[in-house]
């Protein structure tokens, strides 16, 4: 069964800002929750469905990559799914999807007790520590790298979780205590008296942040972060048929989160390395081939250049300047289909520019020769023709 569509899914349209979206997002989530629908798994489903639509357009890397191509952006090896990131409801189990939800709605939300305790039901109401923040990288690729697809591995500088401490921040195990405010639970419950009654509300801990437990004693290596500024080798698989300025998303490979916190993303921008002979435009490849005045008139056999090495083409007898011939398949593969681009191979006939006396004379007798006055065909395409079915 294909996915449907994360626009859809929330009730907005493509330029809806991110305000819109988490309105929207509230909306369908308050209509499908799970204390809403007990039992209803056909509501379970669409309040999953809906998570998943929000964590992919509430990232504005992530939503430009969903824009570009699709859910097939994030399938395997596309940095999503395969990457190591949770992408979508797929990914996320339905602690993650409330804790994202209690953030949506906020602590100080009235459903506050009705949705869980503001949503953070993860690790008994308990969320661990911040979430790291993403980063940005570049690389370069030269055209075979794109055709085949392949998998790089780079050094990345950034923030890692710290091993003195293993991430939380402690001297030492004895230095965490329990939150003395909320008794550990990370929560804080609040009863008010309403015209209606009184009304309940759970809140997040203000002294421990939700994480239920207070630290007596900094880690001296981290200073009580729970990370370090360090480097990483990062290892990223990258799919055939990439372009300049498309953006591929690894999940957990950004910066690591303080006191233990999820890390951030690697966000990867692809370059293209300029060919020496071949120009890239979409999934086609065109190369211009200058052939000799002789060569055009008797035809001939030449090799040209190609993504993957080299081919042999045949010039025909009477090759006339302009036009195109097309290798099919012998160009770039579409990131998101099975579609294969071709390479077009424009023939330009060469015309010295410095002729000797004999040379002269050789070419002033054949311009006496009727054979040599331009007869065109009238079911030869003209320029606008060929450039029209070059790229059809």
């Amino acid at each position: 069964m294909s996915k449907r569509d994360f626009y859809e899914i929330l009730g907005v349209s493509k330029s809806a800002s991110q305000d819109e979206i988490k309105k929207a997002y509230r909306k369908v989530a308050m209509q499908y929750h799970p204390d809403r629908n007990p039992g209803d798994k056909a509501a379970e489903e669409k309040f999953k469905e809906a998570a998943e639509a929000y964590e992919i357009l509430s990232d504005p890397d992530k939503r430009a990559q969903y824009d570009r191509f699709g859910h097939q952006g994030f399938g395997p090896g596309r940095g999503g799914a395969g990457g190591g990131g949770a992408y979508g409801a797929g990914g996320m189990n339905m602690d993650d999807i409330f804790s994202q939800f209690g953030d949506i709605f906020g602590d100080e939300s009235p459903f506050g007790s009705f949705f869980g305790g503001g949503g953070r039901r993860s690790s008994g109401g308990r969320s661990r520590g911040i979430r790291g923040s993403n980063l940005r990288v570049k690389i370069k690729l030269n055209y075979e790298e794109i055709a085949k697809g392949t998998t790089k591995t780079i050094k990345v500088k950034k923030y890692v979780a710290c091993s003195t401490c293993g991430g939380s921040g402690a001297k030492d195990k004895n230095s965490v205590t329990t939150c003395s405010t909320c008794g550990g639970s990370g929560q804080v419950r609040r009863v008010q008296n309403t015209f209606l009654g009184q009304m309940q509300t759970v809140t997040t801990c203000p002294t421990c942040n939700g994480e239920g437990t207070t630290i007596t004693s900094k880690c001296t290596a981290c200073k009580g972060e729970g990370r370090v500024y360090g480097e990483e080798t990062v290892s990223i698989d990258i799919p055939a048929g990439v372009q300049e300025g498309m953006q591929l998303s690894v999940g957990g490979k950004g910066n690591a989160g303080e006191r233990g916190g999820s890390n951030g993303d690697l966000i990867v921008l692809i370059e293209e390395e300029a060919h020496p002979q071949l120009h890239r435009d979409g999934l086609n490849v065109a190369y211009d081939l200058h052939i000799s005045i002789p060569d055009a008139v008797f035809g001939t056999q030449v090799e040209v250049p190609t993504i993957d090495g080299r081919a042999k083409i045949k010039i025909p007898a009477g090759t006339q300047s302009g036009k195109i011939f097309r290798l099919k398949g012998k160009g770039f593969p579409s990131v998101n289909s099975y579609e294969k681009g071709d390479q077009l191979i424009q023939v330009n006939v060469w015309t010295p520019q410095h002729v000797t006396a004999e040379e002269k004379q050789m070419l002033e007798k054949m311009q006496q020769s009727q054979n040599f006055v331009p007869k065109p065909d009238k079911n030869e395409k003209s320029f606008f023709d060929k450039v029209r079915e070059m790229f059809s």
